[in-house]
């Protein structure tokens, strides 16, 4: 990390740095960045690589790869906040049922024709019980 941050530091410098070229005694060429008397400053331009076709297609093969797997992180990111939305609406429901049913009360749903049919005791005990477990599995 230390590396890479004085690569960082360093390297403007380096790009707008000078080159000097110098011939030596024996003949022979030497580039460096520092200036020696007798020596020139040489002009740099950067190249441009071209890429070729293969090059070019591997390079948008990766790249709709990789836009193909965030598309589906995105979608099952989504997919799975439905569901935590869902289960949390699911819960919000058995809660609010399981408060409904307060102790010693009679309940009863409505028949065909209209009429109130009352729940036992025990099947209201049963329906209590059932949605207490229901949340213990579900919403935990």
């Amino acid at each position: 990390m230390r590396h890479l941050l004085l690569v960082a530091v360093l390297l403007p410098t380096l790009a707008t740095g000078e080159i000097y070229r110098w011939t030596d005694e024996q003949g022979r060429v030497h580039f460096g960045q520092r200036p020696v008397p007798g020596a020139e400053t040489v002009q740099v331009k950067p190249q441009v690589v071209e890429r070729d076709a293969h090059t070019r297609e591997r390079e948008a093969r990766s790249q709709r790869f990789y836009d193909a797997r965030r598309e589906e992180q995105q979608q099952a990111a989504a997919s799975a906040a439905a569901q935590r939305e869902e289960r949390a609406s699911e819960c919000r429901e058995l809660r609010r049922r399981l408060e409904q049913m307060p102790e010693g009360y009679r309940y009863y749903r409505e028949g065909a024709g209209g009429e109130r049919i009352y729940y036992s005791d025990e099947e209201t005990d049963t329906a209590r019980r059932q949605l207490r477990e229901r949340i213990a599995q579900r919403c935990t």
